[in-house]
Formats: structure tokens, sequence, C-alpha cells
């Protein structure tokens, strides 16, 4: 664990001083994600590292922005927690405070939440270089203005974070993933179907002409689901390689656009496709 919250300030202090940019680097596994290049010098967040809090029984955890997501899901392993959100570990280079400020989450976003929803609270140092705390460290939160979410996909903008409180979930009791083959527009079709179904849905994904479901929850819920839907049942690595851009798919020299369009709009025509998050 490494405090470097006073070197941090200082460094913004005599940035602001000098009207000068800066660039917030952790792990550096972001640099390319929002297809922007930053020349300004970096100010160095990763050796701020540490989790501070993590009470198993509220499901709650508070850690510093530079602490890798490898090691948050390391300590959660223990206790059969996970992030509910499941951001990118980026070949365990990817700290939370980054993935709070590209607002980064997994194939589950649109059942169990983003990072956005599972944040509890902030510290950040704003460009005074002031070190400013909002929202809280428990469930039941303060009211006022939700400044710790705003933080989400702010790419920084909004202040150097430094502290992030989060809600971790117990692991679900039972995962299976189904996989069919079928073209993109009946994939579609079922997964907006399957989304409005009582069930417990938690992946939905189109790639190389096979649509995946997965199912995660109480066993007994899972097994019984999968009997009405049928599919056939395959390894779960598919989740990982979205998550982590690692699929065939993305291999490759062309440029990779990431579009968020409602689950009914057109289909573009004559263009390699991954349909994610239903």
């Amino acid at each position: 664990m490494a405090d470097q919250s006073e070197q941090l300030r200082d460094a913004v202090a005599v940035a602001a001083a000098g009207n000068q940019a800066l660039y917030i680097r952790g792990g550096d596994s972001k640099r390319d994600v929002c297809g922007r290049a930053c020349a300004a010098p970096a100010l160095e967040v990763g050796g701020h590292t540490g989790i501070l809090d993590y009470q198993p029984d509220e499901l709650v955890l508070s850690a510093r922005a530079g602490t890798r997501i490898s090691e948050l899901q390391q300590a959660l392993d223990e206790y059969n927690q996970v992030l509910p959100f499941e951001p990118p570990v980026y070949a365990g280079r990817a700290t939370l405070g980054g993935t709070l400020a590209c607002n980064l989450s997994g194939p589950a976003r649109p059942w169990l939440g983003s990072i956005r929803d599972a944040v509890l609270g902030v510290q950040i140092i704003n460009g005074q270089a002031q070190l400013l705390n909002f929202g809280g460290k428990v469930m039941k939160n303060v009211a006022g203005y939700d400044v710790s979410r705003l933080q989400a996909g702010a790419l920084g903008t909004l202040g150097v974070i430094t502290q992030v409180h989060l809600k971790v979930m117990p692991r679900p009791e039972a995962t299976l993933t189904l996989a069919y083959e079928m073209p993109a527009l009946r994939a579609l079709d079922i997964m907006r179907t399957r989304a409005g179904q009582p069930k417990p849905l938690t992946g939905a994904c189109w790639v190389g002409g096979r649509l995946y479901l997965r199912l995660s929850g109480a066993q007994s819920a899972v097994q019984h689901t999968a009997r009405q839907w049928g599919g056939d049942p395959v390894a779960a690595d598919i989740w990982e390689q979205l998550r982590e851009q690692q699929h065939p798919f993305f291999t490759g020299d062309a440029p990779l656009w990431r579009l968020s369009i409602a689950p009914g709009a057109a289909l573009a025509k004559g263009v390699s496709q991954c349909l994610d998050w239903g």
C-alpha cells in the first residue's frame, strides 16, 4: 500500500500554476480506448495503491485509484464475492481509477449495472489541488448532487480520482453459457425477447455467426431456464474474450468502432460486427 495523495496534489498545483494540462496515467492500459491522443506530461497515479477498507458482510470495498483490478478480484475471491460490473483487467494493468474514469464495464452491464451504478463515493483532487470527498462508503448514502457518479466516463477531466468506494456482490451459485448457430437479425430478435423475461440472464452476445446467452444465479433457476431455452452448453471463455478484447473479432489492423445504439436499430451492412449487451 502507498499513499501518494500529497505528491499528487503538489503535482497538480504546479501544473495549475503553469496552466499546464496533465495526462492522468495509472496502468496505462487505456491510452487508445477512446481513440484520442494526449501529448501532455503524465501524472503517475499507478503508485497510489492499496485496499483501504473491505467489509464482506456489508458488501462494500474502498481502495486507492491506482489499485489494480486484479488485486481487488483476488481480495473478493477469498469471500466468494465479485465486482458486479465485470471490468476488463487488460493483462493485469487496469486500475480502479482508470476503469471508473473510462466507465468500462463488462457483458453483464444491462442486468447487473455498470461501474457507475456500483460507485458509492470518491475522493478527487480538483484543478485547484484541493482534496475533496463526495458520496459515502456505505449502501445508505448521503443526499445531494451525486458527483461520484459523474466521474464515470469523465476521463479525468473533473479531477484526479484518488479513492473509490464500491458496492460488491456475492458470486452467483451457478453460471451456464448457451450457444446457438443463427444469423444476426434472428439473434437480435431472440436477445430482445429473452431480455424481457424474468430469467437469470447476465450476458447476451452475437459474434461469428453464433448467439451466446449466459445464465447466472441460483442453481435451480439456471438449470430450469436452460431446459426451456435449449441451445448447446459451451465454455464461458467467450465473456472474458469480449471483456478483454481478445476474441478473434478484435484481431487485425482495421479501425475498431464501438457504437451504442438501440437494440431495435437496423444493422450496418457490409462490415464485420460483434453485438454485445443484447
